[in-house]
């Protein structure tokens, strides 16, 4: 079984609140005060072995990535598929909202755009298995530990998952900067799943011809786009705001 560190307050816990097996919990020594603390406790109700070390051998284990003072070693990221994805939205009786990444490669578009489709209610995330960012460390830190709580599923190949989804009864909106419509005056109501491309090149060919709608975002800066997790923000917003907006 594959371990991994995870580092950061937040992140660890949320990863000791979840089912997911923690092997050892690192703290800085000397430092138990607020979460830290309730870490702790958490930690010993779940018998888990807490070693209190030294800020290099924390620094060491976070790869760069901010500690703040506390890290846990892990089992690896366990991957979803797209019908536990289905059976999560049928499970709570809601339409599948789904969010396909198509090519994110930073680490840290990825864990902003997890938290926010966790925050946003989304059942689920989909990356492709090639030239994409996977689940790790960096990851877990820039969700804050909402990857944690949220499906992810690794595929072989967006565009012929898109058909699938289609067939399955959801309308697929891309977003793209020369896009037909603007989002907020595109219905984003139902079964749905939102397409985000790649930071720099957005969203593939191939996958843009499958999409059903592409969507664009208004820009009057001299900047032509948004970082890629802050298009996925508003979004996921927008489809929130169609969703709630009109419900009192």
């Amino acid at each position: 079984m594959n371990e991994q560190y995870i580092v950061g307050r937040n992140p660890v816990l949320e990863l000791l609140k979840s089912d997911k097996e923690v092997e050892k919990i690192y703290v800085l020594n000397g430092d138990n005060k607020g979460s830290i603390n309730k870490i702790i406790g958490i930690a010993k109700d779940r018998n888990i072995v807490i070693q209190q070390v030294d800020k290099n051998k924390l620094d060491n284990l976070a790869e760069g990535n901010s500690h703040q003072g506390v890290a846990a070693l892990a089992t690896s990221y366990s991957y979803s598929s797209i019908e536990e994805i289905f059976y999560s939205a049928k499970e709570k009786n809601q339409d599948p909202f789904i969010i396909i990444l198509d090519g994110i490669e930073d680490p840290h578009n990825l864990g902003a755009i997890i938290r926010t489709a966790e925050c946003g209610g989304a059942h689920g995330i989909i990356i492709p298995k090639r030239r994409s960012a996977s689940v790790t460390q960096t990851v877990y830190k820039s969700s804050a530990g909402a990857v944690e709580h949220m499906l992810v599923a690794k595929v072989n190949n967006i565009s012929s998952t898109i058909d699938d989804l289609k067939e399955k009864g959801l309308w697929i909106y891309g977003a793209d900067m020369e896009g037909n419509e603007y989002h907020f005056n595109t219905n984003l109501t139902g079964s749905l799943a939102l397409v985000i491309g790649n930071e720099g090149k957005g969203i593939s060919r191939l996958v843009k011809e499958k999409c059903d709608v592409l969507v664009k975002i208004p820009m009057l800066g001299n900047i032509s786009s948004l970082n890629a997790s802050n298009a996925a923000s508003i979004l996921i917003y927008e489809v929130i705001r169609q969703k709630y907006g009109s419900k009192k």
